[in-house]
């Protein structure tokens, strides 16, 4: 019963969400749009105070120390997935930087792979399943995490998995979480009040925005059109999109 009151909520959602004027990459757009207005007043009254008050508490060598740890752990991440789409090359290239980050910059507090040539990457198993032509299916707001699609939130899950903090102790991963948030959100703050300044639709910037990254980062960098915001944030039909030349 519950899993077939689920599957009716879901198609009435759909539904509800379909229409010539909808973006065909979003059919839950209004489900979406709740979720994104939730994870904004969260936003606004708890993870933005906090960061701000990290900035000012925090001196900002400590912060980058915090910030180049976590970069370092998550290398483990993007090393596996480079692996795994047989990108042999940027996988001993992960693993130098863990290797050379960990040892001789004290654990990841100092990033020393970077200035020695060692490029920083960065995949996920989302990037991972689209390398092997699975859909991206419908672009999905997640709850407190943000923008993401059925396969993207596949991905994070797996990611998930196979980070090295999710294996310590709870308390020290729960901390480490914590942590990692903070950091995340503080060094994000400028990039918010660009958002707040530049967007007419914050959902649609963000949305477009989102997709349009992760098809540039699947097709290794192709450029892509800029979508119409304005013609769509006003309920009008969107305009084909130009077309950018090859650089």
């Amino acid at each position: 019963m519950r899993t077939t009151a689920a599957a009716i909520l879901l198609a009435q959602l759909c539904g509800c969400a379909s229409g010539p004027q909808r973006n065909p990459a979003d059919p839950l757009e209004p489900l979406n749009r709740a979720t994104f207005r939730f994870n904004d007043v969260l936003d606004r009254n708890i993870a933005q105070p906090v960061a701000r008050g990290y900035i000012r508490v925090v001196p900002r060598p400590l912060r980058i120390g915090v910030e180049n740890v976590f970069s370092n752990l998550g290398d483990v991440v993007v090393m596996a997935n480079d692996f795994l789409q047989l990108r042999l090359r940027d996988g001993m290239n992960d693993m130098m930087r863990i290797a050379v980050n960990t040892s001789f910059g004290l654990l990841g507090v100092l990033d020393v792979a970077t200035p020695a040539g060692l490029v920083k990457r960065d995949q996920d198993f989302g990037l991972t399943l689209g390398h092997y032509g699975v859909p991206s299916g419908p672009y999905l707001v997640l709850p407190l995490f943000g923008p993401s699609s059925f396969r993207d939130g596949v991905g994070f899950g797996v990611d998930q998995y196979a980070a090295p903090v999710t294996y310590m102790d709870p308390a020290w991963r729960n901390a480490m979480w914590g942590a990692d948030f903070v950091s995340t959100r503080a060094r994000y703050l400028n990039t918010t009040n660009l958002l707040e300044q530049a967007a007419l639709d914050r959902y649609l910037f963000v949305r477009d925005g989102y997709l349009g990254r992760r098809q540039s980062q699947i097709d290794e960098g192709k450029e892509q059109a800029l979508p119409d915001y304005e013609g769509e944030s006003k309920g009008g039909t969107q305009a084909p999109p130009t077309p950018v030349p090859n650089k």
